[in-house]
């Protein structure tokens, strides 16, 4: 996606007080050695006490508070998830759009998997670009990974949960809040996304579709899946197809934002937040076939944050020094179904 002009970004992270640490997953049996090695992380945040929503309010209320815009001047409030956000046959967006009185905004939930919010950032920069007059776009992400239908640890191969709420205030370069136009924590540049639709049955396996929710099982248990597709496909057909995506996806973002693979005012190539180990399968190789800039990882503290992997990276560039001024980052992401999503910022 080529943007007319840079588009600014606020980006805030909400996390819980509690985190499981890597030594107390192993001591409570969650986890096995092996696998602790082949995550690579050294703990995961748990949310017991807040629900997935409340998660969202509170990083979006920051996020609004940082760039002195008032809620009432958003256009539109996406909110992606993966799991369960506290009710049934309900609205989340709507909840959350209420709770920040956005009363002009229009609530949009998002089902993109890991990918949520990185497609929110993507709708949220068409509707700008395409509506001169649209105000400010707000996309939320917020996961919560309980038992007993989710077990952080043990229900998806290559990654752990952890529980976390991210939003990203989307708007045209400057915030326009409460009479005043502060610089924006980061410019967008430049954004890209590829699909692999043939990769969907990576989630489902050989299960046929049922009528009723939790019906394959009692908890979630997406290495089940895995390993069935893993069986009828291989995980060279994975890989290899994965692979295409990301370098078309990077290779697109990075030319629409005017940077050759070695510029030096690229200074990172953030990865997703899954574990180490298929970071170095299937991400890390295709990504350094395209760009030479660092490759940095952000997650070994959080685990895998469901929808939000993406916008939380966007948070850390935005709330760090990590990035000096004018110096840009590519942040990748990939979620199930699958969808692939590249964006290139710079530090304002």
């Amino acid at each position: 996606m080529r943007l007319d002009s840079p588009l600014g970004l606020t980006a805030t992270a909400w996390y819980p007080e509690r985190r499981q640490t890597v030594e107390e997953a192993l001591a409570a049996g969650d986890i096995d050695p092996r696998t602790a090695r082949e995550l690579g992380y050294t703990s995961l945040p748990v949310s017991e006490d807040t629900a997935p929503p409340d998660m969202a309010v509170e990083a979006a209320t920051e996020a609004l508070a940082r760039s002195g815009t008032p809620a009432d001047d958003l256009s539109l409030v996406l909110h992606a998830s993966v799991h369960h956000q506290g009710h049934d046959a309900w609205s989340a967006p709507h909840y959350i759009a209420r709770r920040l009185a956005a009363h002009h905004a229009v609530p949009i939930g998002l089902l993109q998997q890991c990918n949520g919010g990185a497609i929110g950032i993507e709708l949220a920069a068409s509707r700008l670009q395409a509506d001169p007059a649209a105000g400010p776009a707000l996309v939320t992400t917020a996961d919560r990974f309980l038992m007993p239908s989710w077990h952080r640890w043990l229900s998806d191969y290559g990654m752990a949960a952890g529980d976390a709420a991210t939003a990203v205030l989307v708007h045209r370069g400057t915030a326009p809040g409460a009479g005043r136009a502060d610089p924006p924590d980061l410019l967008l540049h430049s954004l890209a996304t590829r699909t692999a639709a043939e990769l969907e049955v990576m989630h489902r396996g050989d299960d046929e579709l049922n009528a009723t929710p939790m019906g394959h099982s009692p908890m979630i248990d997406v290495r089940r899946t895995k390993r069935a597709f893993i069986k009828a496909y291989g995980v060279e057909f994975f890989l290899k197809t994965a692979a295409d995506r990301i370098r078309a996806v990077v290779e697109e973002a990075l030319a629409g934002a005017g940077l050759a693979a070695g510029d030096p005012r690229l200074r990172y190539a953030v990865i997703p937040r899954l574990g180490s180990k298929a970071m170095a399968e299937a991400y890390i190789p295709p990504l350094t076939d395209v760009t030479g800039a660092e490759v940095l990882d952000l997650g070994r503290t959080t685990g895998h944050v469901g929808a939000g992997d993406l916008n939380a990276s966007l948070a850390d560039l935005a709330r760090t020094d990590l990035l000096a001024p004018g110096e840009h980052a590519l942040v990748l992401n990939g979620g199930g179904g699958f969808t692939f999503t590249a964006v290139v910022v710079a530090k304002s």
